[in-house]
Formats: structure tokens, C-alpha cells, sequence
């Protein structure tokens, strides 16, 4: 009945879409958008989650759309689908025992998104805050004084100067990172305790989603401080006196304790299929027809909201509307289409369209396009993105356009098209942003990121459609439609890289990077497939390519981007490593400067 009941309210949205679009203005309207933003951006639409039937009511509509519109629909019918985990919960069957004490799940104890689903008895030892740090400015180390392999480590969050704001353990302690360092030490298991200073009530680690679906290869468990001092209870310890010690002294306490941990996790992944919607206008230059521009969008947003959903407010269970993150964009991308339908014959070029879902999950859906394209990407002039363009404000009055640096002939587009605009625009030269863009600049094809900027409600339940400027939206896409035809028929523009390819959320903490673009969706735990590589970086002074496989750096393997990243932080600038990759279902060891 579940079933019937989602398909009768698909069916309902579907018929509505149907009629609403059954004539449709070509040019672009303030009426037009309402109907649009409006119906993406409707409470029926419940936030547009990927993998939820309101996705794919959303992603119907788009292609609905796009039919009407006379395009040529590519992949399946229009839709590129492709499988991504949306949520990682406990299972049924976790379980922690020592002693002849048989903790309590969601009490004493859960398992975390990232831990490996795995029974595992074994004796235990605290390691401390989980540090293994020497470097010239900082020394820790939590192991020095015990073995850990084949046991489990008990190991606190954050670290011994929590009053300290710029603290230089602050780049190292992330759960993740801990539970790699004790991992490469031989532990078997982790059980990490939340002490006082982060949190004054005994409560344990949210199960969330951290939106990477790697995990960590060894079961990691969230356990209460009244858990804890039960295993340190025959060492005469409590996790307080243990915490107090560390912080007075400064210095690492380490461990071994009596009991035999006996305990079971167990994570289910929620694997959902979420789609792309893709459709082409081909050129009508018999040769030209042959290459392409690509204008897009993401049509996906928040859901419900939630803790690890990404809002602002993630405290408040609310539809998270997205109306101008980003039905204003995908709106964008319906009117461009028609408009540029109309007037087809005046395409030298072929114009892909294509909403993208997942983006808000990391850029899954323009990963999976770029990975599995429809065309040749090579033959690609450029990209142009739309990320929340209905925010117009009156009193700065300014857009920005990202990526100018991409091609030589960008900024000599945008000044003669910006000429007799109602707004002024504002030019980012980096191809690297924070939206589906970024993947096409990573396989070296200019881009255009139009946005007027982000606001008070992003990314909360009050981004709605009351509080859109329409009018301001026109005036941006008719900029959007002008450069499209543009680029539609101009010679081919000259790629260049401008800025690093590698998000700067992955490396501000770093003191060295191996000039990659790094692989950040998979979850096959074989290694971190490199995506790109900067020009004059270190990994390309190394030979290392496109498609190469790193797993391993200085001797440590790497399974995916969190090891990667925990790798880098251990490295220091001038530093000489190693790094093992595969390539050609081959190892190889190369030699790196940083």
C-alpha cells in the first residue's frame, strides 16, 4: 500500500507539471519563473532530497519541461541514473559485553556512520585523545607507551587545550583522523568517549551521515563516559581523572585495562537511485552540431533538514524549500531551453541542458555526467552553472560570475555582454567553486558560475519563494542566454587553468598538498582515485596522471578521502615522500617533493 500511495502522489504531481507546461511562453518571464520556483520550491516537494519520490517528482517535472520544449532527451528518457548512499543508520544488531555486563544500544553506546559493520572481541587499552603527533611545533604521542594491536582503543574527543581557539591540535582532531592513526597503530576497534569539556551532559555521538560513504575498515563505536569508567573501574580511573591529569600536566596517559570487550556493530547504509535530467538542442552547423556548450544547474536541496543535512538550523525538522538554492537556478535552466529552442536555428552548436541532483551531497551529480558523459567532453566550449540567482538585491545590485580565468577570452565576453545590464558584475578567476562547475573545470573545460550571492536564509527552511526577485532573475538569465549563444557559435575558447583544482574545505588545515584533484564519492575503500592533476604541482612533477590510483603515502595506505587527507596532515612543506599508486591495474611507487 506504501507503494501505491507514492505512486498515486507522483502521478498527481505529474498531471499538474503536464498542465501547467502543456503552452509555455519561449521568452523568459517573471510568470514564468513563478510557476517554476513555485512549484520546485512547494511543501508537496518536501526539500527535494535525493533518492526520495519527491526527487523524483522534481526530476519529472524538469524533463517534462524540457519534452514541451522540443529537446532531444538524453540517456534513459532524459534521466542519468546512478546509485548514492543517502543515509547510514545503526542496525539491529549491535551489541557491546564485558565482564558479564551487557551495555544498553543508544544508551551506553552506537555505532558511528563510518564504522565497519563487524563483531570483534579483543582487550582493551585508552589511548589517550588518539594523537600521533612530531612535528617541529607540536609532540604528542598517545601510543608511545602501549601496543594496541589487536585491541581496542578507547580514545577521547577533541584534545588537551580546549579553552585554546587556535590551538594546534585543532587540525588533528577530527574523529576520523583518530580513528586512522589508531587503526595504522594495529587497533582493531574504537570506542570514543565525548569528554566534559565538549559536551557537560553524558550523551552520545550522533549517528549522522558525514556524507562520505567510506568507512573506516574497523568498527568504531560512540560510548558513554559512565560506559568508559566501567572498563577503567578496575584500574581505579574514571574518564574525568583521566582528562584532568592530561590537561594539567600536559602530557599523554595511556593504559591497559582488565576486561575483554566483546562487541558487534552494525551500520546499514540507505542506497538510493538518484537521477540527472539531460537533454540536447542540436547546432545546425553540420559540423559544429558536433560540439557542445553545457548550461546546468542542481535541482536538489536539503529535505527536511535535520543534524548532518547541511542546514543552518539543523535543529529545526522543517521542509528546507531551497527556493533560490536552487530552484532558482533550475528554473534558469528551463528557460534558457525553451527560449534557446525557439531560436535553435541560430545555434552553430549543439546545447546540452541538465539539472543535477546530489550536489548538496557533495557534487555527485555532476561527478556521475562528467564520469559518464553523453557526448565528448573534449568537445565541450564551455560550461555554464547556476547556483542561486534569485536573490538579486536592490541595494548592492551586483553579480558574480566565477571562472573568468578558465578560458583567455572570458573576461572579454563578459565586458561586452555586461554593457547595458541593470546590475554591475563582480569576476572570480578561480575554475574551483563550490558548486557542480567545479567537475567540468576538472576535466579542463572553461566555466561560467552566475550566483548573486548567498544570504541570510541559505540553507534554512526560509529560503522561499516570497522571497525571490524575478524580476532581477530575468535581467540575469537574458546575460545567461546572451553568453550561451555567444558561445554557441564564437570560436572555441582557450582553456587555462586558473586556481587549484582540489577544494579548499579539504585542505585548509594542511601544510602541503599533492596538487590533485581528489576522487571524494567513492566508496569501494581501494584507494583515492586521482581526478586531476594541477599543472606544476607536486604530483605532476612526479608523473603522477589522471585515472591513478594513490594507495599509499610513505608507507600508510590510503582507502579513501579521509585517509588521504590524514596522510597530508602527518607531511611537512619541502618534505620527500613516497606514494604508492596503481595505474593499469599495476603498482607503482613515485617519488614526491612537498
Amino acid at each position: 500500500m506504501k507503494h501505491k500511495s507514492i505512486l498515486l502522489f507522483v502521478a498527481g504531481i505529474l498531471i499538474f507539471s503536464s498542465s501547467t507546461f502543456a503552452q509555455y511562453n519561449p521568452e523568459i518571464t517573471t510568470t514564468d519563473l513563478q510557476k517554476q520556483i513555485g512549484f520546485l520550491a512547494s511543501d508537496s516537494l518536501k526539500g527535494r532530497k535525493p533518492g526520495t519520490p519527491e526527487d523524483g517528482v522534481a526530476s519529472a517535472y524538469i524533463r517534462d519541461c524540457f519534452s514541451k520544449a522540443g529537446l532531444k532527451l538524453l540517456f534513459d528518457n532524459g534521466f542519468q541514473k546512478f546509485e548514492i548512499v543517502s543515509d547510514v543508520n545503526p542496525g539491529e544488531n549491535n551489541s557491546i559485553s564485558f565482564d558479564g555486563y551487557t551495555a544498553t544500544p543508544n544508551v551506553d553506546f552506537t555505532p558511528l556512520s563510518f564504522s565497519a559493520s563487524a563483531k570483534v572481541a579483543a582487550p582493551v587499552v585508552f589511548a589517550g585523545y588518539g594523537f600521533d603527533l612530531d612535528l617541529d611545533s607540536l609532540k604528542w604521542n598517545d601510543f608511545k607507551n602501549i601496543d594496541v594491536k589487536g585491541k581496542w582503543a578507547i580514545i577521547l574527543r577533541g584534545d588537551p587545550e580546549p579553552e585554546k581557539q587556535n590551538s594546534a591540535f585543532i587540525a588533528y582532531g577530527q574523529e576520523r583522523g583518530k580513528v586512522l592513526t589508531a587503526k595504522d597503530k594495529g587497533a582493531i576497534g574504537v570506542l570514543l568517549v565525548t569528554p566534559s569539556d565538549i559536551e557537560k551532559k553524558d550523551v552520545l555521538m550522533h549517528t549522522q551521515y558525514d556524507k562520505s560513504p567510506s568507512d573506516a575498515g574497523i568498527p568504531v563505536f560512540s560510548i558513554t563516559r559512565e560506559l568508559a569508567d566501567k572498563l577503567l573501574a578496575s584500574m581505579n580511573y574514571s574518564i574525568a581523572t583521566l582528562e584532568t591529569e592530561m590537561k594539567d600536566n600536559h602530557k599523554p596517559v595511556s593504559l591497559y585495562l582488565e576486561p575483554t570487550v566483546t562487541a558487534t556493530a552494525d551500520v546499514v547504509k540507505t542506497r538510493v537511485i538518484a537521477q540527472n535530467v539531460a537533454a540536447v538542442i542540436e547546432g545546425s552547423d553540420p559540423v559544429l552540431k558536433n560540439e557542445y556548450v553545457v548550461i546546468g544547474a542542481h535541482f536538489d536541496h536539503l529535505g527536511m533538514g535535520g543534524e548532518g543535512s547541511g542546514s543552518r538550523a539543523p535543529e529545526t525538522l522543517a521542509v528546507h524549500n531551497g527556493a533560490d538554492d536552487n530552484a532558482s537556478g533550475t528554473a534558469g535552466v528551463i528557460e534558457i531551453a525553451q527560449k534557446l529552442a525557439a531560436n535553435r536555428s541560430q545555434l552553430k552548436r549543439s546545447v546540452v541542458l541538465v539539472a543535477f541532483t546530489g550536489e548538496e551531497m557533495g557534487l555527485l551529480g555532476s561527478k556521475e555526467f562528467v564520469n559518464k558523459p553523453p557526448i565528448d567532453l573534449k568537445k565541450v566550449n564551455a560550461m555554464i552553472n547556476m547556483d542561486m540567482i534569485g536573490r538579486l538585491n536592490p541595494a548592492t545590485n551586483s553579480i558574480s560570475v566565477g571562472g573568468t580565468g578558465t578560458s583567455a577570452e572570458s573576461d572579454s565576453l563578459l565586458k561586452i555582454l555586461e554593457t547595458g545590464r541593470p546590475f554591475k558584475t563582480t569576476h572570480s578567476t578561480d575554475g574551483y567553486g563550490p558548486s557542480d562547475h567545479a567537475s567540468f573545470y576538472s576535466e579542463n573545460i572553461p566555466v561560467f558560475y552566475f550566483t548573486t550571492g548567498a544570504h541570510d536564509e541559505y540553507h534554512t527552511p526560509a529560503d522561499d519563494v516570497d522571497k525571490i526577485n524575478y524580476t532581477g532573475e530575468v535581467a540575469v538569465l537574458e546575460m545567461v542566454y546572451d553568453l550561451s549563444k555567444i558561445l554557441a557559435n564564437s570560436p572555441r575558447l582557450i582553456f587555462r587553468e586558473a586556481g587549484s583544482k582540489q577544494a579548499a574545505r579539504y585542505g585548509r588545515n594542511m601544510k602541503v598538498t599533492l596538487g590533485i584533484v581528489p576522487d571524494m564519492v567513492s566508496n569501494d575503500n581501494n584507494g583515492l582515485r586521482v581526478d586531476g592533476v594541477r599543472k606544476g604541482g607536486p604530483a605532476e612533477r612526479s608523473g603522477i596522471v589522471k585515472g591513478d590510483r594513490v594507495i599509499s603515502i610513505e608507507g600508510q595506505p590510503v582507502s579513501n578521502i579521509y585517509d588521504y587527507m590524514a596522510r597530508l596532515g602527518k607531511l611537512k612543506p619541502g618534505q620527500v615522500a613516497t606514494v604508492e599508486i596503481i595505474r593499469d591495474e599495476k603498482k607503482q611507487l613515485v617519488i614526491v617533493q612537498f
